[in-house]
């Protein structure tokens, strides 16, 4: 068994760009979306690096780079599937899975089951072991000034 853990953060993208708040591969209704490359789900970002980091793969940023124009938008719940493509091919499979975001707001709780419902079948998981919660920085620092969002994720992963 192996455990990787992940973090991401994304600033969040001027209005004027239309760009939709996506999380863990969710369309989630905001006054902004995340500026990246890709959607810029930071959540997913989180996860992926935890599964590859307990892999012993390295990061997304070595598997999808965003000098990549194939990446230019794409889909994160997308490049979750080629993640556990590449842990199924080498042997492993997730154990449970936790992903905090840290914000304060949007409010994560109206979405959180739609949320497991959508990330839990890609990680082969049911939804109950997979977690998805929130917490604030209590106003601090840029998060708390709402400049953009981080995340946080933990993997448990074993060869089946």
């Amino acid at each position: 068994m192996r455990i990787g853990q992940g973090f991401d953060v994304h600033r969040f993208a001027d209005p004027a760009e239309g760009r939709p708040l996506v999380l863990m591969g969710c369309a989630v209704p905001h006054d902004r979306g995340l500026a990246g490359h890709s959607d810029a789900d930071v959540m997913l970002h989180a996860l992926m690096d935890a599964l590859l980091g307990a892999a012993g793969l390295g990061d997304i940023g070595q598997h999808f780079p965003d000098t990549d124009p194939a990446y230019k938008g794409a889909d994160s719940a997308r490049l979750l599937e080629r993640v556990m493509a590449d842990l199924g091919q080498r042997g492993w499979r997730v154990v449970n899975a936790d992903v905090c975001l840290i914000g304060e707001r949007p409010k994560l709780a109206p979405h959180r089951e739609a949320m497991r419902r959508r990330i839990a079948p890609i990680l082969g998981l049911a939804p109950e072991d997979l977690n998805v919660k929130a917490t604030t920085t209590e106003k601090l620092g840029f998060t708390g000034r709402g400049e953009g969002l981080a995340a946080q994720a933990v993997v448990l992963i074993d060869r089946g």
